[in-house]
Formats: structure tokens, sequence, C-alpha cells
């Protein structure tokens, strides 16, 4: 009796997430895939089969901005967690009170939204390094976001600022639960502080670089709006990522069924991505228990 009164319980706790998950996630997702298969213009919808796929992996610009995206993804991901990784060392030291002040420091850019963050870095480049260049003559500070080199470091800039303090708390969170015992007998047995880090904490990172990975992978191949605030996808559309492609061509060119191939096909790449990320991190993690 008491078990069936549980399982009630248990299904009328679930029931909403599961109406929301299929509401918000499951149908949307469905009924995007079958659009990719009409021509759909937001307005009228006729079932065309497989050409909206045949005319994608001949569009050079979806091409264009799929590599531009993946490059993006690579530099971007290395970065936050090797910056997030030297914060939460930093940070995890005992030097008082100001770690404390630090670690709210850090992670303060990622409480702004990447519209205002975009703004925010937009004047540092356009005035801001131009009044730099103006000063002292040197031609490095000029045109970053007009051109397509520097607008990609640009961005990648910008997105390792707002990112890596909120990797940092998860490699603090993982850093605090290693054991003092396995340092303090490393430290014993004269292992210096790099061996220590090396051969004692690294490994034991390994299911926060699982963690680490898969959400800045997650944010930087969704990267919409520090893209559109800083160049809008110029100059030329050089700098224009897979989100902002996929908008402007169902919202600005009205193709939505065309679109939604891309959509679907920027979402088998994501998985895919993510899926082999999780497999091999996952294989270097440890049990300690």
């Amino acid at each position: 009796m008491n078990t069936k009164k549980g399982n009630i319980s248990y299904w009328l706790f679930l029931i909403p997430s599961l109406v929301a998950v299929i509401t918000v996630i499951l149908i949307p997702l469905l009924y995007g895939i079958y659009t990719s298969f009409t021509n759909s213009d937001g307005f009228n919808m006729d079932f065309i089969g497989l050409e909206n796929y045949r005319q994608l992996f001949s569009d050079s610009q979806f091409i264009e901005s799929m590599w531009f995206t993946l490059k993006f993804a690579v530099v971007a991901v290395i970065g936050v967690n090797v910056i997030g990784l030297g914060f939460a060392v930093l940070v995890t030291q005992k030097i008082g009170r100001v770690t404390t002040f630090f670690r709210t420091l850090l992670f303060t850019p990622n409480l702004i939204g990447g519209l205002i963050l975009g703004f925010i870095w937009q004047f540092i480049f356009n005035r801001a390094f131009v009044g730099i260049a103006e000063i002292t003559n040197i031609d490095f500070f000029n045109g970053w976001l007009s051109d397509p080199s520097t607008a990609y470091w640009g961005m990648v800039i910008v997105f390792l600022w707002q990112m890596s303090g909120y990797i940092m708390l998860i490699y603090i969170a993982f850093l605090s639960k290693i054991p003092t015992e396995l340092i303090e007998a490393a430290q014993l047995d004269g292992a210096s502080a790099l061996q220590t880090f090396t051969h004692i904490k690294m490994p034991l990172l390994a299911p926060a670089f699982t963690v680490s990975l898969f959400l800045t992978l997650a944010n930087a191949f969704k990267v919409y709006d520090l893209n559109l605030a800083l160049t809008s996808g110029g100059p030329f559309r050089s700098s224009e990522m897979v989100a902002m492609n996929i908008y402007n061509t169902a919202f600005l060119q009205y193709k939505q069924g065309y679109a939604q191939a891309k959509g679907v096909v920027f979402l088998v790449v994501i998985v895919l991505i993510s899926i082999a990320q999780v497999y091999f991190t996952r294989q270097r993690e440890v049990d300690l228990s």
C-alpha cells in the first residue's frame, strides 16, 4: 500500500516536468524537423522533401559560418578552461579574506547579459582602442571590429572574459573536494607544487573537465548575442556565426523551412561533438569511492 502511494506521489511530482519538457522541447523539436522538409516562409508551407538539405550543403555562406563557429569554439573552449582553472588555483590559496573578493570580482562578468556585455566591449574596441591608437600611433589598436581577423579575436576575448569566472567556480568546487591527506602525503614525499598539481590534482579534476568542457562547448556554439552586439556578422558577413546565420535566414530572408534544415544539421553536429567530448573525458575520470 505504501509502495502504491509512493508511486502515485512520484508521478504527481513528475508529470508537471514531463508536460513542460514535452511542450517546450519535444513538440517544437519534432515540428522543426518536419518544417525542415518544407518551403515554409512563416505563412505558407509545402512539403519539398530533401531539397533544403541539398541546397544547404552547397550554401557557401552557411559553410563559412560553420567553419568560423568551429574555429571560435575550439579557441574559446580551450581558453576558458585554461583561464578558469588558473583562476581557481589562485583563489583557493590560503591568503585570507581577499580570496572571497577575487572570486566575486572574477565571477561578476558572467552576471552581465550578453547584449550589454557586447555593447560595453564594442565601446572599448571602437572608442578606447581608437583613442589609444591616436595617442600612441600604434596601428595594433585600430579597427578591431572592422577587420575579419581581429573581429574574430575580439569575440574570443569577450567570451573568455564572460565565461572564465563561471567555469572557475566549477573547478573551485572540485579542488575543494580533493582529500588534504593526498596533498600532504605528496609534500612529505618531497613533491614540488608543480608535481603535486600535475600528478595529484589534475587526475582528480577529470570530472570537472567533463562538466566544464561540456558547458563551454554548448555556450560557444550557440553564441548569438555577442555576435550581434559586437559585429552583427560583419564586415561582409565574415564574422557571422551559425546561430546568426540561421536567424537571418528565418527572419530576414523569410526562409524558415531552410533555416530549420540548417538548425537540424547544426544540432546534429553539436550533439556528435558533445557525445565524443563526454565519452573521451569520462575515460580519464578517477573514482575515489
